[in-house]
């Protein structure tokens, strides 16, 4: 199998090479010549995650060979998660929640950020490099402290990550902000996360940056890297099998899956389960109130040029959502001169509109709905009250895209991605379900915790005693000016 650019097909490699590269030369994000890979979904019946991992991995990075997955997967998924699931299921009313957030952060970016510095260091030594890789990260929150805690003092790494000064959780900014390691750096951008994400794409390209580069390869953490996207696939993989396996659906039967989503690489990972063979009914787009991409799946018109809010759930607070590129590739035939020219029109006037025939084409696989704050508020509410449950505002956004889907008249057996701990976002959370909420967010996390009785997870509840590494901010026009001096840094 052979990776190459959405854009063109001028860059032809691997799946460990497109791993190193991260986003392609041209600009455009690493695709699989083919995503139909076998997959016998009945041998993994009663298989280990680490197991169903290795399988699904492979199938799409075939380059790997069973030793090197083999290492890379036990590493991963280990004592670092809290369930010996890694993935637990959790079965409510409207259907079943996906707990992907029991990893060391707190996040379901673990599930991709575990395994991808491994996948790395197993294509340096294929290759037998020594040069540095140096990751570039732009994050809405939760993929900057996943991709810091993956990297830390990994050999031949160096890690930056780049966040929206006003665009993430206290928690979260604190968890990058305290991050340990001798070969990472977080940096603060005065812009939002499009602006950080720009940044980070253009650094792979700009002539001053890249001029700095010396025995430095720029790569990324983002789900732009084929590395991080399709370790996603397997938890897919995994709940499908449990849902069979505890009799809630049969063998062969189509489930919806509902996934809140900002830059469309938890769901576009969906998309690739359903082309290995899983039985998906339909991929649900749950976004909040910056619903760019609830109006492209409905209308075909990806626009932009809106308002951009700030909200409970930041980590999906985007207009730019990345990934999409991927199924505008798929969905049209494999055609890098409709994505390219769709991704210029993006580029230079802020918006796009596909034909008629790719919309029909991609509305046969995705649906999309959206909520508001309120909506999300109530979500948490209700659930709470109703089932003691309790999730976090981005789950709630999923939540409630799947009342609005059953609203619809659809039936079939649904799963909602919980994609963070409630405890991330303690404060919007607590009050949701009470009326005394602490300014302070440890003080809330505590709150939430004698409330409740749910214990807040290690890697949050050590963060208020840890010390702050990083405090430096910059404009978002002084970001490659900043990256080029890192570069020159880093090649000495």
């Amino acid at each position: 199998m052979q990776y190459n650019s959405t854009r063109s097909r001028a860059f032809p490699m691997p799946a460990h090479q497109a791993v190193i590269r991260g986003l392609c030369p041209d600009g455009g994000l690493f695709v699989m010549d083919d995503p139909h890979v076998t997959i016998d979904l009945a041998a993994l019946k009663g298989a280990s995650y680490q197991k169903i991992a290795k399988t699904v991995i492979g199938a799409f990075f075939p380059d790997y060979d069973d030793a090197e997955l083999e290492h890379c997967v036990a590493s991963a998924y280990d004592q670092k998660f809290d369930s010996e699931e890694i993935v637990p299921l959790k079965s409510f009313q409207d259907g079943s929640i996906m707990e992907l957030w029991h990893g060391p952060t707190s996040a379901f970016k673990d599930l991709a950020l575990t395994i991808l510095p491994h996948l790395l260091t197993a294509a340096y030594r294929k290759d037998g490099r020594n040069d540095t890789v140096a990751i570039l990260t732009a994050t809405s929150g939760d993929t900057g402290k996943a991709a810091l805690s993956g990297f830390a003092d990994v050999e031949h790494t160096h890690i930056t990550v780049f966040y929206p000064v006003n665009g993430v959780s206290d928690i979260q900014k604190r968890q990058m902000n305290t991050s340990r390691g001798n070969n990472v750096n977080v940096v603060a951008v005065e812009g939002n996360f499009d602006d950080c994400q720009r940044m980070v794409k253009a650094a792979c390209s700009d002539p001053q940056v890249l001029s700095a580069c010396q025995g430095v390869t720029i790569s990324s953490a983002n789900s732009i890297n084929i590395g991080r996207l399709v370790p996603q696939v397997v938890y897919y993989f995994s709940t499908y099998l449990k849902l069979v396996e505890s009799d809630r659906i049969k063998e062969g039967e189509p489930v919806t899956f509902v996934v809140p989503t900002g830059n469309f690489g938890d769901i576009f990972a969906g998309y690739l389960a359903k082309a290995a063979g899983l039985p998906v009914a339909r991929l649900i787009v749950a976004s909040n109130d910056n619903n760019v991409l609830t109006d492209f799946i409905r209308t075909g018109t990806y626009n932009r040029c809106r308002p951009f809010h700030e909200t409970i759930s930041p980590s999906m607070d985007i207009l730019v959502s990345s990934n999409l590129e991927r199924l505008l590739y798929f969905a049209s035939g494999e055609n890098c001169a409709l994505v390219r020219d769709l991704m210029k029109q993006l580029n230079e006037t802020g918006s796009y509109t596909v034909s008629g025939e790719l919309l029909e084409e991609i509305q046969k696989d995705f649906c999309a709905y959206w909520a508001d704050q309120d909506q999300c508020r109530e979500a948490i509410r209700s659930l709470y009250e109703a089932e003691g449950i309790l999730i976090d505002p981005h789950t709630a956004v999923g939540l409630s895209a799947l009342r609005q889907y059953r609203a619809d008249g659809n039936t079939e057996y649904a799963v909602v991605l919980s994609t963070a701990s409630p405890f991330k976002f303690a404060r919007d959370v607590l009050s949701c379900i009470s009326e005394d909420v602490p300014e302070d967010a440890f003080a809330a996390m505590k709150q939430l915790n004698r409330l409740t009785g749910l214990s807040i997870p290690k890697g949050l509840a050590e963060l208020e005693s840890l010390p702050v590494r990083f405090e430096t901010v910059i404009s978002k026009e002084d970001g490659i000016p900043y990256l080029a001096d890192e570069m020159k840094e880093l090649s000495k």
